[in-house]
């Protein structure tokens, strides 16, 4: 548009219903735009939001050997992690002679599964790697959430 006075600048930014907003204060003369304010600073808080904190991977190691309060806790922690958005990997290690047991495995996690539904499901189903088992599980979205709390 060229170099305007304040006044006219204001004046054509009210007759399209926007908002003349400084760019450059510093600048000689002064740099200034029409824009929608309000549609700028929702755009810039999205853009915000969506660097603030990426996906992340949690692990829990559990044994199958563990007790049954112990594994309270630790559900009670994988659940956490879930809530704040993260995947969590669990992975069950057997020492020594365990690994012939692996059905205890493919149970505990059976069971964790079971414990978390209304918080996660099972992204990658367990498998085994070396002497563990991993199991990947990732938050439920709040619609789906939703959906299985109306169901019962």
């Amino acid at each position: 548009m060229g170099v305007l006075p304040i006044e006219e600048a204001l004046r054509r930014a009210r007759e399209k219903g926007l908002d003349l907003v400084e760019v450059a204060p510093q600048a000689d003369p002064v740099v200034c735009k029409i824009i929608d304010f309000g549609k700028y600073l929702y755009a810039r808080e999205k853009r915000e939001k969506k660097k603030q904190r990426p996906r992340q991977l949690k692990e829990m190691r559990l044994s199958t050997r563990i007790d049954e309060h112990d594994l309270e806790t630790k559900l009670r922690r994988i659940k956490e992690f879930l809530e704040d958005g993260y995947k969590v990997r669990i992975t069950v290690f057997f020492r020594g002679r365990e690994i012939v047991h692996m059905d205890r495995g493919h149970e505990l996690l059976g069971r964790v599964t079971a414990a978390l539904a209304t918080v996660a499901k099972v992204d990658q189903p367990p498998t085994e790697k070396g002497r563990s088992l991993q199991m990947l599980l990732v938050p439920l979205g709040s619609k789906e959430r939703r959906d299985e709390r109306e169901e019962p």
